[in-house]
């Protein structure tokens, strides 16, 4: 039971609930998740399940990649369409039918956004101040300063309808689909508005649909109805990734049944010069026992060549 589950999270749903729902499913209280998503958003969710709960540190901060679609001819409180128009979507539509965006100037919007760029975290996100959280008080009316996080927004592109990259809609707006690859803790939301900004309209996000999260991609995602009928069916192993996988990017060591035992008693093991060859100083490492199983995650120190350890997982007697 222990691993991760690569989840397609429906539109509705908080990522709390998803876990939720996963503990009723699974039969299992320890499960978690990493890189919320917003209730209105859909996609590729990872849900940790018992001891690869312990995993979470190392998987928040992966890069994620995304589709959007960003609605242009007003904004909203939210910066997402769940949110009140901050101006009525006459005076949007008006501005909107007499704007002709050439490709050219769509694409000098968005390379400007691109690369290392400055964010202040919307009021209706889940940051804290003072203890509270940012929408809690954006819900009672209340704005508070916020400092801008620099966020790395690595792709940034606009996807053609029909050849081209604008589609109207019936009540006078314009949507653009856009791809987008960047880093951990950048708000989508607010890359939607900054966009309108730099186009010189209002604009928000219509849709959202992470489609990775690191080494993760949609199409190892399951649904909750499909997890639920590999529980049914027993078949439960097919979905369920072991706790190794989730760090696959990461080096490894292989330790001898001794060096195992040790690491399962939470000592730090020096290691031959043959076995780091993998590391570098600073470098977080699985370190897996003879049968493959991920025993803990260490972080090499090349003076004393040693592993010292991070993360350990315990054996399943000891839970």
């Amino acid at each position: 039971m222990d691993g991760l589950l690569i989840i397609d999270k429906p539109a509705g749903l908080t990522s709390h609930d998803v876990v939720s729902r996963v503990r009723r499913i699974v039969h299992e209280r320890r499960v978690g998740h990493t890189g919320t998503l917003d209730p209105f958003a859909t996609g590729v969710l990872i849900v940790l399940v018992r001891r690869a709960t312990r995993l979470a540190q190392f998987l928040s901060g992966a890069e994620k990649e995304y589709y959007a679609v960003v609605r242009f001819g007003y904004s909203t409180e939210t910066g997402d369409l769940t949110g009140k128009p901050t101006s009525e979507i006459s005076e949007g539509s008006a501005r909107i039918s007499s704007i002709n965006w050439s490709d050219l100037e769509i694409e000098a919007a968005l390379q400007s956004l691109r690369g290392e760029i400055d964010q202040i975290p919307p009021m209706y996100s889940a940051k804290k101040r003072n203890g509270r959280k940012l929408y809690e008080l954006a819900r009672r009316g209340e704005t508070v300063d916020r400092q801008a996080v620099r966020v790395n927004i690595r792709e940034f592109e606009a996807l053609r309808y029909g050849g081209r990259f604008l589609k109207d809609n019936e009540d006078g707006t314009v949507d653009l689909g856009v791809r987008v690859v960047c880093s951990a803790g950048t708000y989508i939301r607010t890359l939607a508005e900054a966009l309108g900004e730099r186009l010189g309209i209002g604009a928000h996000l219509a849709e959202l649909r992470r489609t990775r999260a690191g080494d993760f991609s949609i199409a190892s995602a399951v649904t909750l109805d499909q997890l639920r009928d590999a529980v049914v069916e027993e078949s439960l192993g097919t979905v369920l990734l072991p706790p190794d996988a989730a760090l696959l990017s990461m080096p490894f060591v292989d330790l001898t049944e001794r060096d195992a035992q040790r690491v399962r008693q939470g000592i730090a093991i020096s290691v031959s010069e043959h076995s780091s060859g993998a590391a570098a100083q600073g470098d977080n490492v699985r370190m897996r026992d003879e049968a493959g199983t991920l025993v803990a995650v260490g972080c090499y120190d090349a003076a004393s060549k040693s592993f010292q350890l991070r993360v350990v997982i315990p054996p399943e007697e000891e839970l």
